[in-house]
């Protein structure tokens, strides 16, 4: 059974940096298009950033765009997020998940239990 497992989480200041790494027992991470997914306190998980399966392409939300790169190491069987200049509004759960692609980011599969990623003076 696929298990993704997310992690580097943890408290920041306000424009900060935090780096997330994801990877995934049973399954070929490289073959898939991954995703970067969040849930916020009372509100719904959303996608927010995308990466090919070889990493050429990637796709971010406006929100994000400038401050979080999404980048990969097939040989590491790992995707990574490095978020800069983070925001008290950028709290959240934080999952990454296999999506039916770069730009169209339905979840697909199994989730993992998510790295939670909080911002606070």
């Amino acid at each position: 059974q696929v298990q993704f497992v997310e992690s580097g989480g943890g408290l920041v200041q306000p424009g900060g940096s935090l780096r997330l790494s994801c990877t995934a027992s049973e399954f070929i991470l490289s073959d898939y298009t991954i995703g970067w997914f969040r849930q916020a306190p009372g509100k719904e998980r959303e996608g927010f950033s995308s990466i090919s399966s070889s990493g050429g392409s990637t796709f971010y939300v406006d929100s994000v765009k400038g401050r979080f790169t999404i980048s990969r190491d097939n040989a590491k069987s790992t995707v990574y997020l490095q978020m800069n200049s983070l925001k008290p509004e950028d709290t959240a759960v934080y999952y990454c998940a296999t999506s039916v692609g770069v730009y169209d980011m339905t979840h697909v599969g199994a989730w993992g239990e998510g790295s939670q990623v909080t911002v606070s003076s």
